[in-house]
């Protein structure tokens, strides 16, 4: 694995979870703004599909192999929405214009408004896909899940999306409210690195 890679996100929040999660691999985890690379319009119809058309086009524009992920909340009582719409669930069109987290959740917590608490079962689901140039035939991808409850009412500060009503079971708290450390350990997307650092041998 080169020691440098293109992050294909423009979230702030993705970008400090990655770069944490690759510390210890002295890995330079470049964001994709420092090579002025084009959002990507997310046509695919599932994570894995979004996630490949990521890390493409900025392993294209950057001249690095590239890390993508796409990933969202599934909820058994919206039959898996918000799913690979999670990021912009509240928006306008396709594009999901004037989406925001705070409106994400207050979606979903009207549409969850009455919903006792045993149907409120979810899960965050994490596709990441590593490229090592833009024409990669065979790319790695890896996946991670993580199941919890969807809360009544936000709790924490920390984390960003949906973390606030996302219940941990195993610590019986908001995801908003783990320590950051704690959160890359049992996180979606902490078990779909931790995937892929195995298939790296890394």
């Amino acid at each position: 694995m080169s020691d440098r890679v293109v992050l294909a996100s423009g979230n702030a929040g993705k970008l400090n979870e990655f770069q944490q999660l690759l510390a210890d691999c002295d890995i330079d985890v470049a964001p994709q703004s420092e090579f002025s690379v084009p959002e990507v319009a997310e046509t695919g119809r599932t994570f894995v599909e979004n996630a490949i058309l990521k890390a493409r086009c900025a392993s294209h524009y950057a001249g690095l192999p590239a890390i993508a992920d796409d990933s969202g909340l599934e909820v058994d009582y919206l039959k898996g929405a918000p799913g690979i719409y999670s990021a912009r669930f509240s928006g306008h069109g396709e594009s999901g214009e004037d989406a925001s987290d705070a409106r994400n959740n207050q979606k979903l917590l009207e549409l969850m408004q009455d919903v006792p608490e045993e149907q409120r079962t979810a899960r965050f689901q994490c596709l990441l896909v590593y490229l090592r140039h833009p024409d990669d035939p065979t790319p790695l991808i890896c996946q991670g899940t993580w199941e919890g409850r969807i809360l009544f009412e936000p709790k924490g500060d920390n984390g960003f999306g949906y973390d606030p009503l996302f219940l941990v079971p195993e610590h019986n708290c908001a995801s908003a409210e783990l320590p950051k450390v704690v959160k890359n350990q049992i996180s979606h997307r902490g078990k779909a690195m931790a995937n892929l650092l195995q298939k790296l041998k890394i």
